[in-house]
């Protein structure tokens, strides 16, 4: 297992994405290409006390795409930035994935033109895993791509159930288009078109859902553009950490329910991890020659570890071979519902 890291990406430089990799490397002993400045990255490799050396290696990428700057623009002017190399790694067969937690438009830019689309696939998507009652749920899109057709969300269910399967272990994942309502009438022509063919697909369709279904755990793929799904997103991220803010705020002045607090304290933790961002790891960019993870900004060395066990699930369940088939099997699906818009 070779997996690529852009070793300085994210807001806080080497450090978690060294101590990631060096963690992943040890417990698993996968090999990773740490990609960056080989002076920094060495520089924070011998802070490390002991690592598997043989295990551990650094490919020197002088660039670094910024957070602020134009994607595209820089992609194809800095072709020795870390996260180009890492991409370019993985076309060339070097590497089995990519992890990157610097610029996500940048990651996407690069995936797309340095290891390029599946066969068929018309927008790859970024699949984001949201916290249930009884699991993990796959968001398809979290944010890719704002506007949508029919055989965009199609390809989003066949994709979202597949990474299901591989990342999480569902067998059957069930399958919901996000809506306005549960009716199947309901909703936007977007969603009304989709629905139309979403049933031939094969996958264990549930129908439509609403927004409150989002976290019951009933629903293991839920499908939506990449507009509503980012809003969803940052809406569930925001909520989470609001909760926990106002009973912060609430059990103040009050020393029974502090104690009871106390009392709870294990279960609110356990609470606390579900919600945890960072033991997810990154968020996989569905729809490319292999797999891409793209990881939160601010991800620390928990979130570089799991991002690096997630990506090794998708290369060991051959997620991306899986998709490929499904694509060209439906590919006469998708003809009729692209025509049936264009009407």
């Amino acid at each position: 297992m070779r997996i690529a890291l852009d070793a300085l990406g994210g807001d806080f430089g080497a450090t978690p994405n060294v101590l990631g990799a060096v963690q992943a490397a040890k417990e698993f002993g996968y090999n990773i290409i740490l990609v960056g400045d080989e002076e920094l990255i060495k520089k924070e490799l011998s802070r490390v006390k002991t690592y598997p050396q043989d295990k551990i290696s650094i490919i020197h990428a002088p660039d670094v795409i910024d957070m602020g700057a134009n994607p595209a623009r820089e992609c194809r002017s800095k072709k020795d930035a870390s996260i180009v190399v890492c991409a370019r790694l993985v076309k060339e067969g070097k590497a089995d994935a990519m992890i990157s937690a610097g610029n996500s438009g940048a990651t996407m830019v690069a995936a797309l033109f340095g290891i390029g689309r599946i066969d068929g696939v018309e927008r790859p998507a970024i699949a984001s895993p949201l916290p249930t009652e009884k699991g993990p749920a796959v968001l398809m899109d979290a944010g890719a791509n704002a506007d949508c057709d029919a055989v965009n969300l199609l390809q989003f269910a066949i994709m979202g159930s597949i990474y299901s399967n591989c990342a999480y272990g569902v067998k059957n994942p069930v399958v919901g288009l996000l809506s306005i309502g549960e009716e199947e009438g309901k909703g936007n022509l977007l969603i009304k078109n989709t629905t139309k063919y979403i049933k031939r697909l094969g996958l264990n369709y549930f129908g439509n859902i609403e927004g409150r279904d989002v976290h019951t755990g009933m629903i293991d793929v839920i499908v939506c553009d990449g507009f509503v799904g980012n809003i969803v997103l940052k809406h569930s991220e925001g909520l989470a950490k609001s909760i926990f803010k106002m009973m912060k705020s609430s059990l103040k002045g009050h020393p029974l329910a502090m104690l009871g607090m106390l009392i709870a304290k294990p279960c609110l933790k356990t609470l606390k991890a579900k919600t945890d961002p960072e033991v997810y790891g990154g968020a996989p960019l569905l729809g490319v020659k292999g797999p891409v993870l793209i990881c939160h900004g601010k991800s620390g060395q928990k979130a570089i570890y799991n991002s690096i066990k997630a990506a090794a699930r998708l290369v060991e369940n051959k997620a991306v071979e899986t998709i490929e088939q499904k694509i060209v099997a439906y590919k006469e699906i998708f003809k009729r519902a692209k025509d049936h818009e264009l009407e």
